[in-house]
């Protein structure tokens, strides 16, 4: 397969005209050359944080706080979770995988409620698509141990560590949510010596030097946080001490549109374009294990081509700033997922 167009090429996304040579799921090579198309190429998107059950209820709980939306085990979606059948989970799931992967998600870290059956709810769905998906089980080392890993809720609503302990055994991924609403869970998530948090909207001096010292990766979120009023990390802060990737989290509250994402946290944030698009692939792909998230040789073809002659991309100067800026699901020419 050829590919020809504009390349946002290796880790800095430098944009060269040229082709990128596809064969058996591998960039084989990157020529440049003339481009016979305005097309642009880039990495498809690794989403970093995703509650993709919550499809089942979007834009429910107007009003409630953060606690009442989302924390176990009585939260309205847990609540929804536990009435909804089998079938209307698997369906509102598919749903949101179909649109992440139309708008250029080549993978994605999933927190998945449910313990072993919502695992395996999980699994069934991803079998129809080409998008990959990091599962992390929740609530139960059984699910851990049938995932790709165990999704923690936050120090402070349990403790944690039989569940650190099993995953850093099977060798796994465990990730847990840290400075969401306050900064009390921080220092006892960090304890647990994840391999990843998520949120850390209220990080302080001691926990960023901790993240520091560590190399401990975060995950941000900044559209829930802003939907559920909590505040916003501080998102330069945060990648100045560690490697930082971008997540979409809860289906609830947000669509799972990594295209919106970018755009608000490049608004919201003291961050480059390049920064976010960084976040939005190459930085989630490291945190989830995953060989792609950038055009090397080498790598695997996970790619989103943008059609750089829609109306929307027309003219564009800075093709990177674009596609974090302007760019949308409208915009995709095609999706390329081995």
């Amino acid at each position: 397969m050829l590919l020809e167009g504009t390349i946002l090429h290796g880790p800095t996304f430098e944009p060269i005209e040229g082709r990128v040579v596809i064969e058996d799921g591998t960039i084989d090579a990157i020529e440049e050359a003339p481009a016979r198309t305005n097309d642009i190429i880039l990495p498809a998107f690794v989403n970093a944080h995703t509650h993709i059950g919550d499809s089942i209820a979007k834009e429910a709980g107007e009003g409630l706080s953060l606690e009442e939306l989302v924390a176990p085990p009585d939260g309205l979606k847990h609540q929804l979770l536990a009435e909804a059948t089998r079938e209307e989970l698997i369906d509102a799931m598919e749903r949101s995988v179909s649109l992440m992967e139309a708008a250029g998600t080549g993978a994605f870290i999933e927190f998945r409620e449910g313990g072993v059956d919502g695992v395996k709810a999980i699994t069934e769905v991803l079998d129809g698509f080409n998008t990959e998906g990091v599962i992390l089980g929740r609530e139960t080392i059984d699910a851990m141990e049938l995932a790709h890993g165990f999704g923690a809720s936050g120090a402070n609503d349990g403790e944690f560590s039989r569940e650190r302990n099993a995953t850093a055994r099977a060798g796994k991924l465990f990730g847990i949510h840290a400075g969401e609403v306050d900064s009390s869970d921080i220092n006892p998530a960090l304890d647990l010596d994840p391999d990843f948090l998520v949120h850390m909207v209220h990080a302080e001096s001691l926990h960023l030097e901790r993240v520091e010292d560590s190399e401990t990766p975060v995950v941000v979120c900044p559209r829930s946080n802003a939907a559920t009023n909590v505040g916003l990390p501080d998102v330069r802060e945060l990648l100045d001490r560690t490697t930082v990737a971008l997540g979409t989290d809860n289906v609830m509250m947000n669509s799972p549109s990594m295209f919106r994402e970018m755009a608000f946290t490049e608004l919201v944030s003291d961050v480059s374009a390049r920064d976010v698009l960084r976040m939005a692939t190459l930085n989630g792909a490291d945190i989830a294990g995953l060989d792609c998230g950038v055009i090397s040789e080498g790598k695997e073809a996970r790619l989103l081509v943008l059609n750089g002659d829609s109306d929307n991309l027309a003219g564009v100067q800075d093709p990177v700033r674009a596609v974090v800026r302007r760019a949308s699901v409208a915009d995709v020419s095609e999706v390329i997922l081995p």
